[in-house]
């Protein structure tokens, strides 16, 4: 009688450990859910902040890195919403490109079908044993570990290709591929809606920015400026345009004003941003450029603008722009402030004979 009491115990006693251990178990799984949701509204937070396009897209990138430990992660994406291909993001981490081929795939492709319809990440066998034509090849020679949609309900956004994580013990596990998956959901958001906007915030004529986008995209851009990083704002104006416009009409005025943005647009990188300021006004910021840099960009402009010809209807034109250049202080300096130096710079180049680059006069006193 004492043995079966002392087994009962045993068993009581074995079986409340055995709540206990659950217990834990069960508290730990809502602890890391509680934390990965805490992670998911960071990310959205950080996604929704972004206004600039290509911050948005170093944003994704690295935090896909970060999410999944991996350092490998490239993105395929539409050039714009009207685009009818998926094109490879030019900064790409940790896969080996071949830059003489052009990663591009038609949104009419038998791939990009079957990643319209998936809700779940897509495995490099289930794609060899799937399709067989040279676009997924040409994916499957990069040597992904993981190909996930950017999906927006049924539309498709983009995909992620993932390599291996950093540990490379493991492939994704159920865990990794749902985080994954909510990520990409929140950055397919992102996307479009970044899209969206460039499409309200893009001059139709000319394909640069607005003013007011310009100045939103700068101002952020200065509020993350580490302390006594370089970056310079360009001022630009076509000498005697209303003489253009006046002679020849305004679809030739129309035709310089795109030619001179080309050249502009062409002029910067994809880290800087040109705008269409304001009728024959342009404006870039140049990140990382002091001002000797930026005076070389600054003449660069003037010397092909200067060399342009635009022929229309039998006649040979030429123009020239003015230029103001102002590199950002470090003291507090608004971006109103900013834009006014380079404006004031402008204009000194206007009153002393056109053709030119003029520095903002705080600029030089501190030289």
């Amino acid at each position: 009688m004492e043995m079966k009491k002392r087994n009962l115990k045993r068993k009581l006693k074995s079986g409340e450990m055995g709540s206990i251990s659950s217990l834990k178990r069960k508290i730990k799984q809502q602890e890391k859910s509680i934390f990965d949701l805490r992670q998911l509204l960071e990310i959205s937070r950080s996604f929704c902040s972004m206004i600039e396009f290509n911050r948005l897209m170093e944003s994704i990138l690295y935090i896909v890195m970060a999410q999944m430990k991996t350092f490998g992660v490239a993105i395929f994406i539409q050039s714009s919403l009207d685009d009818d291909s998926f094109v490879l993001y030019e900064n790409i981490y940790g896969f080996e490109v071949d830059n003489a081929h052009s990663y591009s795939i038609p949104e009419n492709d038998e791939f990009i079908s079957f990643l319209s319809l998936q809700n779940r990440c897509i495995s490099p066998n289930e794609l060899k044993h799937s399709f067989d034509t040279g676009f997924v090849q040409m994916i499957l020679a990069l040597e992904p570990t993981l190909i996930v949609p950017l999906k927006i309900k049924k539309h498709l956004v983009g995909f992620l290709l993932l390599g291996n994580q950093i540990d490379d013990v493991h492939n994704y596990d159920s865990t990794e591929q749902d985080m994954i998956l909510d990520i990409a959901n929140l950055a397919a958001i992102a996307i479009n809606n970044a899209r969206l906007l460039e499409m309200t915030t893009t001059d139709m004529m000319t394909h640069l920015k607005l003013k007011h986008y310009f100045f939103a995209v700068l101002n952020e851009k200065i509020e993350m400026l580490d302390h006594g990083a370089s970056l310079a704002l360009l001022m630009f104006d076509i000498d005697n345009f209303k003489q253009i416009n006046d002679t020849y009409g305004h679809v030739c005025g129309d035709l310089v004003l795109q030619k001179v943005a080309s050249i502009i647009k062409n002029s910067v990188r994809n880290t800087d941003l040109a705008a269409r300021y304001g009728g024959e006004e342009f404006a870039a910021f140049i990140s990382d450029a002091d001002l000797e840099t930026a005076c070389k960009i600054a003449e660069r402009i003037r010397l092909d603008v200067e060399s342009m010809v635009v022929d229309y209807e039998g006649q040979t034109i030429r123009v020239t722009i003015s230029i103001g250049i102002a590199e950002y202080l470090h003291s507090g300096e608004t971006v109103k402030q900013f834009i006014q130096r380079s404006d004031a710079a402008l204009y000194n180049s206007k009153r002393t004979g056109k053709n030119k680059y003029s520095i903002s006069e705080k600029n030089v006193t501190r030289t």
